[in-house]
């Protein structure tokens, strides 16, 4: 795709509209994740349940998430990406919908399940439909800003989740989503481009493979810690994840269309950049809801102080997302991920070693923004590097691998940390969270450190040769 100059205003009025609307949905999900951390307490008062109830509203969100996407990108690949984008975007405004009318944990959790099932449509294929849509030489600005804009979100939803929760009530942050995915269903159906991946029979064989073993593998993740490590259910659920898994790949290579290409891995830009992704989405997510229980329960801070306080650390992506990715684009990714990552180690390891009650909140911020910027130079370098190994017509698999290593690692990381916490201290007292938080967080260092180093294995190359995509790319079809 050669660069398109003033005389082309419909075909940048095009794009412009691929990178608002695929921005928005991702703006959607990042809002509402991080809505939900902040407002975790006062829903558990509301709803008068326990944490281990409250926390189904976040694990069942994640495993449905985690188990819906690689069908979902071989759905947008077969039926079209628009078209499977903007199903997975309606379903997701209604269970946001359903989850503000949920009067119990119970139909909250149900609600919740539907919403992540809608979530895991939307992000990959939101992520394929804008990198097709872009030449390779421009994807680490274009990613930079998708990420940039989505860091947006993740800074202002510890706000307004705090700041809605406090004013009206908790139902309300989920309200906020019905405006926007209704516009944004209707803006997508008309001026996003269609596109489709090769036009191959859904391998319902490999769906159920890979949603079961993903399934059984990420509960036993998330109960681990409740249940025990070497209880009957979570050594039984992880073994028959385990076996699903290896019988997934197993049938993957031997059917002659399979939901995802082993040969893919043979790229060791796509197989250590998923790695990475796995080891640094791990290290971020279970940073964050650490950081976050560690300023409510422990140093007794509203949601919205807690907000404008991790604000440092959520809101970096919006200012330096986009110069990273630029920056990528000129001197190769691996410099620019592997410098991010070591400084989302340092900022880790700082508040790990420093973190006690008697620090100051200031010094902590100053160590989260250190992370912050290691955090916003490598969200748009590794997935750019991961999408750049494949062909176009093959972004869709990619992007769902992509983003199924990503709710892997998070939810691994999260399970480890949590044990980790259980295993040094507790919720009872300010001092008990303290004391599980320190070393907790210094594990989620320890996932950002492996984060860094395998992404010096990733190659230095800017871009890797990649066909052009064919017209119909950018037209608007229907």
């Amino acid at each position: 795709m050669a660069e398109f100059g003033p005389a082309d205003p419909a075909r940048r009025r095009r794009l412009g509209w691929v990178l608002a609307l695929t921005s928005t949905a991702y703006f959607m999900v990042a809002l509402d994740a991080t809505v939900v951390s902040t407002a975790l307490p006062r829903m558990q008062e509301d709803l008068h349940v326990g944490l281990a109830s409250l926390q189904w509203t976040l694990n069942a969100y994640g495993i449905a998430f985690a188990a819906g996407i690689i069908t979902a990108a071989a759905l947008g690949d077969r039926y079209g990406r628009r078209r499977i984008f903007t199903i997975g975007l309606a379903l997701f405004t209604v269970a946001s919908a359903a989850c503000a009318l949920a009067p119990n944990a119970s139909e909250l959790i149900a609600a919740r399940t539907v919403q992540g099932l809608g979530g895991a449509i939307v992000l990959p294929l939101s992520l394929t439909i804008l990198t097709t849509a872009f030449p390779a030489e421009r994807r680490g600005t274009i990613v930079g800003i998708y990420g940039g804009l989505a860091g947006l979100a993740v800074a202002a939803g510890p706000l307004v989740g705090g700041a809605v929760t406090q004013g009206i009530n908790w139902h309300w942050i989920f309200w906020i989503n019905v405006p926007i995915g209704v516009a944004a269903v209707a803006l997508s159906q008309r001026l996003l481009p269609e596109s489709h991946g090769p036009r191959e029979r859904l391998d319902l064989i490999g769906v159920g493979l890979i949603t079961g073993g993903v399934v059984a593998i990420v509960w036993a993740l998330v109960r681990g810690t409740q249940s025990g490590w070497a209880s009957p259910e979570i050594v039984t659920t992880l073994s028959a994840g385990a076996v699903l898994l290896v019988a997934f790949v197993a049938w993957e290579n031997r059917v002659s269309q399979p939901m995802v290409p082993l040969r893919l891995f043979s790229s060791r830009a796509f197989a250590i950049g998923n790695a990475t992704t796995f080891l640094m989405s791990g290290a971020i997510f279970a940073g964050a809801y650490l950081v976050a229980e560690e300023f409510q329960f422990a140093r007794g801070y509203s949601p919205v102080s807690t907000g404008l306080r991790l604000l440092p650390f959520f809101g970096m992506p919006m200012i330096i997302s986009p110069l990273a990715g630029a920056l990528s684009d000129m001197i190769g990714r691996r410099p620019v991920m592997v410098t991010g990552l070591a400084l989302l180690t340092a900022g880790f390891t700082w508040v790990a070693v420093r973190g006690s009650l008697a620090t100051s909140w200031v010094e902590l911020t100053l160590a989260l923004l250190v992370s912050g910027i290691g955090i916003s130079m490598a969200l748009p370098t590794v997935p750019t590097a991961v999408l750049n190994a494949v062909a176009p017509d093959e972004m869709g698999k990619a992007s769902g691998i992509n983003y199924m290593a990503q709710r892997l690692g998070g939810v691994f990381a999260i399970a480890i940390s949590t044990a980790v916490f259980t295993a040094n201290g507790h919720l009872g007292t300010p001092a008990s969270v303290t004391s599980g938080f320190k070393p907790a967080l210094a594990a989620c260092a320890g996932f950002a450190l492996l984060a860094a180093l395998s992404a010096t294995a990733i190659t230095s190359r800017t871009h890797e040769p990649v066909p052009e995509p064919a017209t119909p790319e950018l037209s608007i079809a229907d």
